[in-house]
């Protein structure tokens, strides 16, 4: 089928169903009973011959939501009837049972394809819904239940209060399913499209039930046929397969539902405004439900700050470390005469710098991959052989640095550890690879405002280059500058030199 006859059958659907609603709200209006109820009847066989053809044709994995889905739509429609046509002939708790049955099916089914599998930070998620659905029972209680248990009496008003209570409940299902659902699955928005005229049709018939809105049932019946329609083309659309495919949900997403729960907790307490008539069991009902919109508000806030405080250290964490090694980088390490100088005061500093020998053989000889693990290999031992006052860093490449309170004899001692570190060759995914560290160390002698740690960074990579290239292992800054130290080790290592 070319894209053109796609354009053309869908504007033919959308014709038929706009003719439709448009005939369901003309008898409404005419307050044709017959022609109403006759709509109704061929509403539903359409609806659910979509959903026949839809499944058939689309095949999803799970059907069962669908099925429920269509159980609930004649369910629906019966207790409709019945309410119309039986209410002299002695019918009345047939109708009750099957709207109740229709809603049990349509929660089953809520629950089936409203709620996505995958959802990062359940609890926030399902803590807002409820908050939406307890400022929705709260303004059913003042409008609604209230009216219906005041003009009724016995297991009927009972009952009729019952319905608003279950509309909360779906009301609290429909918003979750607003808050998660993040992708654009055309057949899922007319689910909820759908939802939300079955919650309109409910709404209005306990209007009519509590004696607020005379002319709700014949609405009511408009809003019911709108959403078998709706229900009915979400079937046919393609996307119902991907119904239980869903995405993930991030934190960002909070701030809209925070907007939500901000505007419903205002309305929850214009309601204690508004019904200032209520009685003393009304107002002991509101107040109970504002305390718990309350308390779920206060935890909400809790458990957002708390999310925010993990964010940030989070966010700091990354800001300082190497995500490798899991060390210092530079940048902490730039900053940590500062960060620890109350702890470092009047003590003496040293800052030890490690080169790994071999480092770019093994990493050109066994790739990246490889290269990157004997690092990170390299910066656990660094890490076991230095102390919780040390500050252990990646400088860069396969750089590290320690920077410790410690004198020139303590370092020595922490240098000397840092080599036997290395004596062991790595056991790494290609096999044992030996390798050997130059280190070199240079310690702050004068007072610290006249030297900064630039200056211990330059000194130690110093003494580190001269290691290396003598083959020394370790050297301290302070020797280099010895008269004779050079012409010595030149002395020491020629006649190897030579002898290679």
């Amino acid at each position: 089928m070319s894209i053109g006859d796609g354009h053309r059958g869908a504007t033919r659907w959308c014709a038929v169903l706009l003719g439709a609603a448009g005939a369901v709200l003309l008898a409404a209006l005419l307050e044709v009973r017959a022609l109403s109820l006759l709509l109704l009847l061929v509403i539903v066989v359409a609806g659910l011959a979509m959903i026949g053809v839809g499944l058939r044709k689309h095949r999803p994995d799970r059907r069962l939501a669908w099925y429920l889905l269509a159980a609930s739509i004649p369910l629906f429609a019966a207790g409709t009837a019945i309410r119309e046509l039986g209410v002299h002939a002695g019918w009345h708790p047939a109708d009750d049972l099957c709207t109740l049955a229709a809603y049990c099916c349509l929660g089953l089914a809520a629950v089936g394809w409203l709620q996505p599998r995958r959802i990062v930070g359940a609890r926030d998620l399902w803590l807002d819904s409820m908050l939406i659905g307890l400022s929705a029972l709260l303004a059913s209680w003042t409008f609604l239940i209230s009216p219906i248990l005041r003009h009724g009496s016995g297991f009927e008003a009972a009952l009729n209060a019952s319905y608003p209570v279950i509309d909360a409940l779906l009301l609290t299902a429909l918003a979750h399913s607003l808050a998660t659902a993040v992708g654009s699955a055309r057949s899922l928005r007319l689910l909820q499209a759908a939802l939300i005229a079955v919650l309109v049709g409910a709404v209005l018939e306990s209007l009519t039930t509590a004696g607020t809105f005379a002319h709700g049932s014949q609405f009511t019946l408009v809003a019911q046929q709108w959403a078998y329609l709706l229900a009915g083309l979400a079937a046919l659309h393609p996307s119902m397969r991907e119904l239980h495919d869903s995405d993930e949900v991030h934190p960002h997403r909070s701030r809209r539902r925070a907007g939500v729960i901000a505007v419903a907790l205002v309305a929850a307490s214009l309601i204690s405004v508004v019904g200032a008539d209520l009685g003393v069991g009304d107002r002991v009902v509101i107040c109970l439900l504002l305390t718990l919109l309350l308390v779920g508000v206060l935890v909400r806030s809790e458990r957002a700050i708390a999310r925010s405080l993990r964010s940030e250290r989070r966010a700091q964490y990354r800001a300082d470390h190497d995500l490798l090694t899991g060390l210092f980088n530079r940048a902490a390490l730039l900053r940590a005469p500062h960060r620890y100088r109350e702890q470092w005061a009047g003590k003496p500093l040293c800052l030890v710098f490690i080169d790994l020998d071999g480092f770019k053989m093994v990493n050109d000889s066994y790739g990246h991959a490889v290269g990157d693990e004997l690092i990170a290999h390299a910066a656990a031992r660094i890490r076991r052989t230095t102390g919780s006052v040390d500050v252990t860093a990646r400088y860069g490449g396969d750089e590290f640095v320690v920077l410790a309170p410690r004198n020139r004899a303590e370092a020595a001692v922490l240098a000397e550890h840092l080599l036997g570190a290395f004596v062991r060759p790595f056991d790494l995914s290609c096999g044992e690879i030996p390798i050997t560290a130059s280190i070199g160390v240079a310690c702050l002698h004068t007072r610290p405002s006249e030297t900064t740690i630039y200056d211990l960074i330059r000194d130690a990579d110093a003494a580190m280059y001269h290691a290396k290239e003598y083959r020394l292992g370790l050297a301290f800054h302070d020797d280099l500058r010895k008269p004779g130290t050079r012409r010595a080790l030149c002395r020491a290592v020629k006649p190897a030199s030579t002898a290679v």
